[in-house]
C-alpha cells in the first residue's frame, strides 16, 4: 500500500485555552516533499511529534496509511565520530537484510544522490556541517522510511552550506517516501513541492 498521511481537524495546546494551531487539515502522499513553515512557537516541531506518534493532539485525528516505518532527521546531525560516511548508510541497509557487499553498492548510490559520495571514506568527525547534514538525509533514505520528517535542516548552517542541503532536497522525493520538512528558511521552502503554513491555522485560535 502506498504511504499516505491524513491530518484532519488537528489542534494542540500546552496551556489551555490557548492553541498553538487548530482546524489543521493536511494530506501528504508518497513522493511528495512538503514544507511546514510558520513563525517560531507556531508548533512545527510539535506537529511533527504528533505525526510521529510521540504526542497526541488536543483535537483532531492523524491517520497513517501504508506507513510501517517513520524516519526523523533532527536539526543537529549526530553520527559516530570514527565511523566513515559509508558506514553510516551501510548499517541500516544491512539491517534491512542486504549483504555487506550489496549494502555498500546501494550505500554509494544513496551517498551520490545527496552529493556526498566523494567523502564516503572520511570519518564523521572530519565532515563539514553541510556534509554531515546531507549524510543524515542519506542515512534516513537508506533506512527506507515510508514517512520522513526533517526538522530545520539548515538552521545551524552558514548560507553556502545551507544551499548545498537545499539543492538535494529533491532527492528525498526520489526515495518514494512522504516527506515533511519543518523550516524557517525561504530557500528550503522553495526547494519543496508544496507549503503548509501554520500561520494560516492560528486565526481561529482562542
Amino acid at each position: 500500500m502506498e504511504c499516505r498521511l491524513q491530518v484532519r481537524g488537528a489542534g494542540h495546546t500546552f496551556t489551555p485555552p490557548t492553541m498553538l494551531f487548530s482546524n489543521l487539515d493536511i494530506d501528504v502522499q508518497a513522493g511528495e516533499v512538503v514544507a511546514l513553515v510558520g513563525p517560531s512557537g507556531s508548533g512545527k516541531s510539535t506537529l511533527m511529534s504528533i505525526i510521529a506518534g510521540w504526542q497526541k493532539p488536543t483535537a483532531g485525528t492523524i491517520v497513517l496509511n501504508g506507513v510501517g516505518r517513520i524516519g526523523w532527521v533532527f536539526q543537529n546531525p549526530h553520527g559516530v565520530s570514527g565511523r566513515t560516511a559509508l558506514d553510516h548508510v551501510v548499517l541500516p541497509l544491512i539491517g534491512r537484510g542486504l549483504s555487506r557487499a550489496a549494502a555498500e553498492r546501494r550505500g554509494r548510490e544513496v551517498l551520490a544522490l545527496f552529493d556526498v559520495r566523494q567523502v564516503e571514506d572520511r570519518p564523521f568527525r572530519a565532515l563539514s556541517g553541510g556534509e554531515a547534514q546531507r549524510l543524515m538525509l542519506a542515512r534516513a533514505v537508506a533506512s527506507a522510511p515510508d514517512l520522513l520528517l526533517v526538522d530545520e535542516p539548515t538552521a545551524q548552517l552558514d548560507i553556502h552550506t545551507a544551499h548545498t542541503v537545499n539543492t538535494v532536497l529533491a532527492g528525498l522525493a526520489q526515495s518514494g517516501a512522504a516527506v515533511i520538512v519543518a523550516t524557517h528558511d525561504q530557500h528550503t521552502r522553495d526547494a519543496c513541492q508544496r507549503v503548509v503554513d501554520l500561520a494560516d491555522y492560528q486565526d481561529s485560535v482562542l
